[in-house]
């Protein structure tokens, strides 16, 4: 071949190269800006539909916007109560503020500097330095007065605070707590949604660059010790990184044109999605480009074939996981319908650089890329055929219906335990991995006020049945007390009454964030909404998270059926089958199960963990289905192509030996990278880090190497009826 076709025939790869670079190097940089269009606000990611979004909207009609309570907290650093007055008698100096020198009876006042007066005294002060705070920006109402405990060892007032303070947040609390530390001889802490919302901000700050760094270590890692070659793990990290820079920049313009919603868990989750997903494709390209190396000494060629092989294969994955997470859109939580397509985004972005950057690169490099590896120099089989997976299959091929059973019976049984996972929400206390300062304030506040102090429920009614709103509320089981809102804020005057309705603050004995606090809302609705005419809503804190549990079930019995079926009809059209598809959703949802069962029992007995958030298993339901088939698809659109040349029996050991090591590395890594969530000290990304990362590994290493070929092997040719290999013997 003349040199002139040949460099003609790397002017495509070097153009390619040439585009991706230039991709990086003006998207790249958003990668790291995506914390500037997030959002932690939680109130932004309310059902839609609920009563307490509805409770939201209506307390602007009272010039009283949601707003974020910060309740500042005062406990007693010195002993005893009241002034104190001491006499000096006898020659000398008084021991007083006032020296008394000289001979006779002296008598000296000691003023106290703040450790002798009580809590008591020190309401006044108290009430001035919340008053000092109504000029401040970043609050959005009236400022409580503050209130005393019933045993006298603690103060408490509720600073209202705008809840589109973004990154001021953090600064707002920190000007409340300097002013709150002048009153002497206290011990001063922030708790409620502001202070729990900026210990959420802390958790995540940095996220762009700690778990980017970590993913990305621990793919290197793993790469390097699965190919031992210098140059092919970086290539594969830098496509992942350029998918990721493409994807972050186009979420970061439709989130800035406000088309899509970022927080936190959203960003994270992108990142560990997208290098995951990036790496697993990457995977299963090289290992065929490596078979194709191994067999044709052109590398265009062998880049071509490899392309043609593996891309029906990649594609079809990632349909599952971008048709999976779009099915999200059907939640009424807008924090899932974030997901979604912010997810389905960087899928995309890692498939388009799979099949562009990555085979333009290994076709500028060829063999080079694998060094010191020499490709040529391998079975085609890519060296996997005398190892432990010629060993499995020899073990599925003996006795196909004991591996299966013995499997099975293992995944029951895990699966068995599922029903112990809750997921009713968890309390402030569990939320953060490690102790927050806004959970010890919370600690504080919960042994010396009612439990929903300082976060009310709120009631919004019609103000002619104001009376029996009030009584119905009070004599609600669970119900501290209620009160109407006035116009000055303040308690004893004219309730506020805008458009003929009123708002009623119904203050909760248990923690605004307890089961038992969203129990009491519900038994208040069903008390308030029996009144006549009162047309009353019941919104606030504990609603809001009672509503999004309620959301969260209605969702899951949605979406679940669908993403199913999503899974069953893109297998169906690569498979070519009926059957076949519908063992193999059946088994991945198995798996999920399992995974669940054996979750229940890791959160509890070794994290501690009360229970987990509600949109944890169906986040955990979304990827581990959809990137589970993927493993299944790797493996069984293998067997198929073997099949029809060597046949059913042939085809499903021969797809399992050749498969066997690209899928497991590529169940590793994205084990890894998921697990990887597990550094941001929050429960919910611990438990999906968890949850992704054990029932990817039981998926890659039980039930695509041993139930799913043992089940197709037993089976034989029926398994892919109605194709024509249905009527094959094997």
């Amino acid at each position: 071949m003349s040199t002139t076709p040949r460099r003609a025939r790397l002017l495509v790869p070097l153009l390619l190269i040439a585009v991706w670079l230039g991709v990086g190097g003006v998207l790249g940089p958003y990668a790291g800006r995506l914390g500037e269009v997030a959002t932690n606000d939680q109130a932004a990611f309310l059902p839609r539909s609920a009563e307490s979004t509805a409770v939201v909207t209506a307390q602007r009609a009272f010039r009283q916007d949601e707003t974020l309570p910060a309740i500042v907290v005062w406990t007693g650093t010195g002993t005893g109560t009241g002034t104190d007055t001491g006499t000096g008698t006898g020659t000398g100096t008084d021991s007083g503020t006032g020296t008394d020198s000289g001979t006779g009876t002296g008598t000296g006042t000691d003023t106290d500097t703040g450790t002798g007066l009580g809590l008591a005294e020190r309401r006044a002060d108290a009430d001035g330095v919340l008053a000092s705070l109504a000029d401040d920006p970043g609050i959005a109402g009236q400022v409580s007065p503050a209130l005393l405990s019933e045993d006298g060892e603690a103060l408490e007032g509720v600073v209202p605070l705008r809840t589109d303070l973004g990154d001021d947040l953090a600064g707002t609390l920190d000007r409340i707590r300097t002013a709150a530390e002048r009153v002497p001889g206290t011990t001063v802490r922030l708790a409620g949604p502001a202070a729990a919302q900026a210990d959420l901000s802390d958790a995540f700050a940095g996220i762009d660059g700690l778990l980017l760094v970590v993913a990305l270590v621990t793919v290197l890692v793993i790469l390097l010790l699965v190919y031992r070659s210098v140059l092919l793990p970086l290539v594969i990290i830098v496509a992942a990184v350029l998918a990721l820079g493409l994807a972050c920049a186009i979420v970061y313009a439709l989130a800035d044109h406000d088309l899509v919603r970022v927080d936190g868990q959203v960003q994270g989750i992108l990142s560990i999605l997208v290098i995951g997903a990036a790496t697993d494709y990457a995977l299963l390209l090289t290992a065929r480009y490596r078979e194709e190396l191994a067999a044709r000494t052109d590398r265009t060629d062998a880049m071509r074939s490899a392309l043609r092989q593996s891309w029906g294969a990649v594609v079809a994955s990632a349909a599952t996981v971008v048709l999976g997470l779009l099915a999200l859109l059907l939640s009424d939580l807008t924090n899932n319908r974030a997901l979604g397509p912010v997810g389905a985004i960087g899928i995309v972005c890692a498939v388009v650089a799979t099949l562009t950057f990555l085979p333009a690169v290994l076709v500028a490099l060829g063999r080079a890329a694998y060094w010191p590896a020499k490709p040529g120099a391998r079975p085609a089989s890519g060296g996997t055929g005398e190892g432990v997976w010629r060993r499995v299959a020899d073990l599925v091929d003996r006795a196909p219906r004991r591996v299966w059973a013995v499997t099975l019976a293992a995944l029951l049984a895990g699966a068995a335990f599922a029903p112990m996972l809750t997921s009713k929400g968890v309390p402030l206390d569990e939320t953060f991995v490690n102790d927050a300062p806004s959970v010890a304030a919370q600690r504080t506040l919960s042994e010396h006020f009612p439990g929903g102090s300082g976060n009310p429920a709120v009631v919004i009614a019609a103000a002619d049945r104001l009376e029996p709103v009030l009584a119905a509320a009070r004599r609600t089981e669970g119900v501290a007390g209620a009160a109407g809102t006035t116009a000055s804020g303040r308690p004893g005057g004219a309730p506020l009454v805008v458009d003929g309705r009123v708002r009623v603050d119904v203050t909760l004995d248990d923690a605004a964030d307890s089961e038992a606090a969203q129990r009491t809302v519900a038994r208040l609705r069903t008390a308030l909404h029996a009144i006549p005419g009162a047309d009353a809503l019941v919104g606030g804190y504990t609603a809001q998270r009672y509503d999004t549990l309620r959301t969260a079930e209605r969702d899951r019995t949605l979406i679940v059926p669908v993403v199913l079926a999503v899974i069953f009809l893109i297998l169906a059209g690569l498979l070519r089958s009926l059957l076949l598809p519908a063992l193999l959703v059946a088994t991945v949802a198995l798996n999920f199960l399992a995974t669940l069962g054996v979750s229940a029992l890791v959160f509890r007995h070794v994290f501690g963990f009360g229970g987990t958030d509600p949109s944890v298993p169906l986040y955990g339901f979304v990827f581990l289905v959809a990137l589970g088939v993927d493993y299944n698809i790797f493996l069984m659109s293998r067997v198929r192509e073997e099949s029809l040349r060597l046949g059913v029996r042939q085809g499903v050991l021969r797809g399992l030996v050749t498969t066997g090591g690209v899928i497991t590395s590529a169940g590793v890594v994205l084990a890894a990278t998921f697990a990887a969530l597990g550094v941001i000290p929050l429960a919910f990304l611990v438990q999906i880090a968890f949850i992704v990362a054990f029932g990817v590994l039981l998926d890659t290493l039980v039930v695509r190497s041993l139930l799913v070929p043992a089940l197709v092997r037993d089976i034989g040719g029926p398994v892919w009826w109605p194709s024509r290999l249905g009527r094959s013997d094997g």
